[in-house]
């Protein structure tokens, strides 16, 4: 093999593994949460363990097995963090300011994805107050760093690389509002304008965590961010739901 060809099968490695870091998530949001939504909890949480393992697991594995290289934790910015807070405080008052003055007056969740909701939290043995509490906190604090490693430090990192930097954000962006749409259309129906909208914000807030871990290069300012939103979803979810706490105690 010589060296010239070196780069190219590098660069269709590179490619691989992008390709494979962007479809995974959907696919694995398709089983766990379409595929086996009427299975058993137990059958549910293991794919999903099993799932979120492997994705998680797969930066890494690439990263450091594959090419041998070293990841380095950077300090945080004192850039990226003021601007994290405040995008990630921008977001979170739109949307309880939407959500508490807006739909949930109109009538929005009475019917559809206020049902749809409490069912899924139901199946999935959320409904005591403790274990909804325990589930936000994690995903708020430990889930929402566990993705912006994978999507931005590794997805849009990794096609930085490759191509443009828009192109790097708008792809790494769109593959991050991939799965959000299986979500999405779960609770509001599939490819509803409801569906839609919600699922173009989480590809804009994509798009600038991206931006933001671009000028920090770090992933604190980005973390932060997607913290507050994160929180602000389980708040909705909370008041969506109340009814079931009341009930199971």
């Amino acid at each position: 093999m010589s060296s010239a060809e070196t780069p190219n099968l590098n660069r269709q490695a590179e490619w691989t593994a992008v390709v494979a870091a962007l479809v995974f998530p959907s696919i694995m949001t398709w089983a766990y949460f379409v595929w086996l939504a009427d299975g058993a909890s137990s059958i549910t949480y293991g794919v999903y363990g099993v799932g979120k393992a492997l994705q998680f697991a797969f930066p890494l594995i690439w990263v450091v097995l594959v090419l041998r290289q070293r990841p380095r934790l950077h300090p945080p910015d004192r850039r990226g963090v003021p601007l994290g807070l405040a995008f990630g405080g921008l977001v979170l008052a739109a949307m309880l300011g939407l959500y508490f003055f807006w739909l949930k007056p109109a009538g929005f969740f009475e019917q559809g994805a206020g049902e749809q909701v409490r069912e899924k939290i139901a199946s999935l043995k959320l409904d005591r107050l403790w274990a909804y509490v325990a589930c936000s906190v994690f995903y708020s604090l430990l889930h929402s760093l566990a993705e912006e490693y994978y999507w931005r430090w590794f997805v849009f990192g990794r096609m930085r690389l490759l191509v443009s930097l828009p192109v790097a954000v708008i792809v790494s962006s769109l593959g991050f509002m991939a799965h959000h749409i299986i979500l999405l259309s779960v609770f509001f129906g599939w490819f509803s304008p409801a569906a839609i909208l919600f699922s173009l914000a989480v590809a804009i807030g994509g798009a600038a965590w991206a931006c933001l871990y671009h000028l920090s290069r770090s992933l604190y300012g980005p973390w932060w961010s997607h913290l507050l939103v994160d929180a602000g979803i389980f708040l909705i979810g909370y008041d969506l739901a109340r009814d079931l706490f009341s009930v199971s105690g």
